[in-house]
C-alpha cells in the first residue's frame, strides 16, 4: 500500500475524473464531491499509481477488484444517501466505496468475507480518519444485531437478493444490488414498501465479482 501523499497532480486527475463522471450521467453533486475527496490511489498498490484515476477496475488481491469509479458513483447515486443514515455495505473490498460512503456522512456497517482484505482495509480506513464498523463475515447473512438499515449496498454480483438482507431493510428503505449469475448482472434497486412487500426497478447491465457465501478461510 502506498503512502498517504495526495499531490496537486492527483487532485487534478480526480477533477478530470469528476468531469468524466458528469458526462456519463452522474449528477448528484454530493456523490461527486465525496469521490473527489477520496484519493483512490490510497486504495491501490503503488504499481497502479499512474492509472488510479482511470475509469477502470483493478485487482486488489484475494481474487477481488476495486470497482471502476463510474460503478461506485452510479451505485452511490442510486442509493440516494442522506447524511446520518445507517447503511450496510456487503463487500468492503479495498475500502474505496466504504470511504465514499463515510465522506457522505453515513453510519457505515461493512462486511468482508476475505480475511486478507479485511485485515488490510481496516487500518487503512482508520488512518484516513473514517470510523465505519467493519466485520469479517458472511454478507448473505447481513448484520441482524444492527438492523434495520436505511440503505443496503451490495458491491458484488448476487444470484438473488438474500432473504436475510431483505429482512434487515427498514420499511421505506432501499437496497442496490447487482443480480444475476455468470459474468453479468443487472443493477437492481429494491425498496421495502411494507413489512411483506418490495418494489423492484432495474438500472441496466453491469459486471461484478460473484457474491459468495460464508467467510473465506485464511491461507
Amino acid at each position: 500500500m502506498n503512502t498517504f501523499t495526495d499531490t496537486y497532480k492527483h487532485k487534478g486527475l480526480r477533477k478530470k475524473l469528476i468531469g468524466s463522471l458528469r458526462e456519463m450521467g452522474i449528477h448528484n453533486e454530493e456523490v461527486l464531491n465525496a469521490i473527489f475527496q477520496t484519493p483512490r490511489h490510497f486504495f491501490l498498490s503503488s504499481a497502479f499509481l499512474e492509472f488510479a484515476y482511470d475509469n477502470k477496475a483493478f485487482q486488489i488481491g484475494a481474487g477481488q477488484t476495486i470497482s471502476m469509479p463510474y460503478t461506485v458513483a452510479l451505485q452511490t447515486q442510486l442509493l440516494e444517501p442522506v447524511k446520518g443514515e445507517k447503511v450496510l455495505e456487503i463487500g468492503t473490498g479495498s475500502g474505496f466505496q466504504t470511504s465514499v460512503l463515510c465522506e457522505l456522512g453515513l453510519k457505515v456497517f461493512s462486511i468482508e468475507r476475505q480475511r486478507e482484505l479485511y485485515d488490510k482495509t481496516l487500518p487503512l480506513l482508520k488512518a484516513l480518519g473514517h470510523r465505519p464498523q467493519l466485520f469479517y463475515g458472511d454478507g448473505y447473512k447481513g448484520k441482524k444485531a444492527y438492523a434495520p438499515f436505511d440503505k443496503i449496498l451490495v458491491t458484488c454480483g448476487a444470484p438473488y437478493a438474500p432473504q436475510d438482507l431483505l429482512a434487515q431493510l427498514k420499511v421505506g428503505g432501499k437496497m442496490i444490488i447487482p443480480i444475476g449469475e455468470g459474468d453479468g448482472q443487472i443493477m437492481t434497486e429494491i425498496v421495502r414498501t411494507s413489512e411483506n412487500t418490495f418494489g423492484k426497478k432495474e438500472h441496466g447491465p453491469c459486471a461484478f465479482v460473484p457474491m459468495l457465501q460464508n467467510r473465506a478461510r485464511k491461507g
